[in-house]
């Protein structure tokens, strides 16, 4: 039975996230998303692991259970430390099998100078190796992997503050990595043309920080029934599939500057450099271009199935994953009103109720059936999703900071991307 995760969010004590992040909501919006496994989050910030205790009932060896969805034990942590002479600052999701396991980890932290109570996602002056290595010494059953691992900040592949390779930034610890998270502007296909990447997962979580963001990306498992299997499956790349955002959709996938509103492709960065044409300065290297840089493959043969859903496969047999704009970016544009409006927000629980759930209606109910269901906007929305499925949207790519722009309708003179990989 497929067992939908979304194991990278947050509460409501970490940083710049929504007030209303609270285990009523998150079970209430898993439910909304299709999603059967959530990540508990932040469970280093003292309120919310207190919270995390008194709201969480044991569902199997060390998952739990919360408003008929299951949770893990797992936050993201910043690790900042100097490794080879240079300053490093790589974020990293971290999972434990027990409440036990938590309350140690959050003990060791703190003895190392960490302020658990200042941010859900806390800093710590160690390396991500050693990291590793103190979370494995306390219980031998923690998993830790590298989070938005394209990122230029805080990516461990990321060009301001990365490495090079994983063996590079965990040493002789690396064999304990099981997994990746692709991050927001990125995908697996970008990394199957990473060798260094060949034996681990590539699995994509959300980062949400808000209730509507939870699920933008996600990892279907074929089944987990405790956190040793999730643990085994992680290992062993055992995913039916993941679910991705247009990695364009990004905020970091082409190279560029903000402030200077230059954007560059690595096409362009080959013919023009790196240098912005405005004011001179270095580009903020994008997640496209470090790929480029790293990469020893030319490319991955990738192609879309001709069924509902628009599954992209590798020719090797990695586990395949499929692009999506979300049901209310699809409704926004349909509705022609803001993303974040009561008309919106209305509609999408109409749907959501009417269907089961998004992921479902994204991706498995085939659009006749979402036409003669709705009688007004049903063949619009069924339109819609269909350009979805096809990879036939209009995107103006993110770079440096700002987040890239997805249309499944383009303007008056605009063209179609020609699908996804055509």
């Amino acid at each position: 039975m497929a067992c939908v995760a979304d194991l990278h969010i947050h509460s409501s004590y970490a940083y710049a996230t929504a007030r209303d992040l609270s285990f009523e909501n998150l079970a209430l919006w898993a439910r909304h998303k299709g999603i059967d496994l959530l990540a508990s989050a932040d469970f280093t910030h003292p309120v919310w692991f207190e919270e995390s205790r008194s709201k969480l009932s044991e569902a199997g060896d060390g998952l739990f259970e919360y408003g008929g969805v299951r949770f893990t034990l797992g936050t993201e942590l910043s690790c900042v430390a100097r490794v080879g002479g240079r300053g490093r600052r790589v974020h990293m999701l971290a999972f434990a099998p027990s409440f036990e396991a938590v309350a140690a980890i959050n003990l060791m932290l703190s003895a190392r100078g960490a302020k658990l109570a200042g941010d859900g996602r806390p800093t710590l002056r160690m390396s991500p190796r050693d990291l590793l290595e103190t979370l494995l010494g306390i219980d031998a059953r923690c998993i830790a992997m590298p989070a938005h691992a394209w990122t230029p900040w805080y990516g461990v592949f990321g060009s301001k503050s990365g490495f090079d390779s994983l063996a590079e930034c965990f040493g002789d610890m690396t064999q304990y990595i099981p997994a990746v998270e692709s991050g927001l502007s990125g995908d697996p296909a970008m990394c199957w043309r990473i060798p260094d990447l060949d034996d681990v997962s590539i699995v994509s979580f959300s980062d949400a920080h808000s209730l509507p963001r939870l699920g933008r990306e996600l990892t279907v498992f074929d089944d987990i029934a405790d956190y040793d299997a999730l643990a085994d499956a992680l290992r062993s790349q055992g995913i039916a599939y993941t679910v991705e955002l247009f990695p364009e959709e990004g905020k970091y996938y082409y190279s560029g500057h903000r402030k200077c509103g230059v954007s560059r492709s690595p096409k362009q960065i080959a013919e023009d450099g790196m240098d912005c044409p405005k004011c001179g300065r270095a580009l903020t290297l994008g997640v496209a271009q470090r790929v480029e840089d790293l990469a020893a493959r030319e490319s991955a043969a990738v192609r879309v199935d001709d069924g509902v859903s628009g599954v992209a496969r590798s020719s090797d047999g990695r586990p395949p994953f499929m692009s999506l704009v979300s049901l209310e970016q699809i409704l926004s544009e349909l509705l022609g009103v803001g993303i974040r409006t009561k008309r919106v927000r209305a509609a999408y629980l109409r749907l959501v109720e009417t269907f089961g759930d998004e992921l479902s209606l994204l991706t498995e109910i085939p659009s006749s059936d979402i036409a003669r269901e709705l009688p007004e906007h049903g063949a619009r929305l069924a339109e819609g999703i269909e350009r979805v499925r096809a990879g036939s949207v209009h995107i103006t790519p993110g770079y440096d900071g700002q987040y890239g722009k997805v249309r499944v309708w383009p303007a008056d003179g605009e063209s179609l991307q020609a699908g996804l990989f055509g």
